[in-house]
């Protein structure tokens, strides 16, 4: 592997000097306000922790509702491990006009590990940019390509299926509910005192596409079959949302990671 491939790319020579140092400081950094956040001013509910590997070539698909939504994704996958072990924080391919349309940001952006994405261009060296950093680390990355206003799941985009054809990784399925509460398209700041789920399914067998030839139709065949999984998924939270009391009052939140197999895949 070619590490300087990698972002952050085409950045002056100081930035990728300093990167492997200021991108693990300042991603637990982040992510430790969030798990403040997450933990103490929101009710968040975590299934299914123990369905992620901590290892790398690991692929985290996800529904789509926020711009943070990588934040609790990985949060709760692989903190506090990724402070001892640097290489479990995920890779998280992002809009570049979102998180790249300055230097200030597009610096965070890199030590956030994030990888620019064209929105609306077919951008094949990304393709290639994300598995081979796949191969280094886990990877978070929404097959639908933008965020859901309705909380309802889109449909995918084949670019995850030429991903997991290109690199034959673990696939998990995520499901965030929830989480356009917290942050809704056009806002700023996230809100508290809200219910939020993040749900780890079981890995996903795609071994039998892996024979067939590598195309757009295969591609898509596989995001599909991992969307559908994630609509299952969203079902069962829907059901476990509908058997709660609702919250006359606030309360302390509560975080609770049940660590528990789902159904399989």
């Amino acid at each position: 592997m070619n590490a300087r491939s990698l972002p952050p790319k085409g950045r002056p020579w100081l930035v990728r000097i300093t990167w492997p140092v200021t991108h693990h400081l300042i991603t637990n950094l982040t992510v430790f306000l969030w798990w403040i956040f997450f933990r103490f001013f929101n009710r968040t509910t975590v299934i299914g922790k123990k369905n992620v590997p901590h290892r790398p070539n690991v692929l985290l698909l996800s529904n789509h509702q926020s711009m943070i939504d990588s934040f609790p994704i990985g949060l709760f996958a692989f903190f506090p491990h990724s402070i001892w072990r640097p290489s479990l924080l995920p890779w998280n391919p992002a809009a570049e006009e979102n998180f790249f349309r300055n230097r200030f940001l597009a610096w965070l952006a890199d030590n956030w590990k994030c990888i620019p994405i064209r929105k609306g261009r077919r951008d094949v060296g990304a393709i290639f940019t994300m598995a081979e950093a796949l191969r280094t680390s886990p990877m978070i990355l929404f097959p639908e390509g933008t965020r859901s206003r309705s909380g309802e799941i889109g449909r995918p985009r084949g670019g995850a299926g030429l991903l997991i054809l290109e690199t034959h990784p673990t696939v998990i399925p995520v499901c965030i509910d929830g989480m356009n509460r917290v942050l809704p398209i056009g806002k700023v700041l996230p809100r508290p005192f809200q219910r939020v789920f993040i749900y780890y399914g079981q890995p996903m067998d795609l071994s039998h596409y892996y024979s067939r030839e590598k195309s757009k139709e295969v591609a898509q065949e596989i995001v599909e079959a991992v969307m559908e999984r994630i609509r299952e998924m969203q079902q069962e939270i829907r059901r476990r949302r509908a058997q709660e009391r609702p919250l006359l009052f606030w309360k302390k939140p509560r975080s609770v990671t049940t660590g528990q197999s789902d159904k399989p895949a």
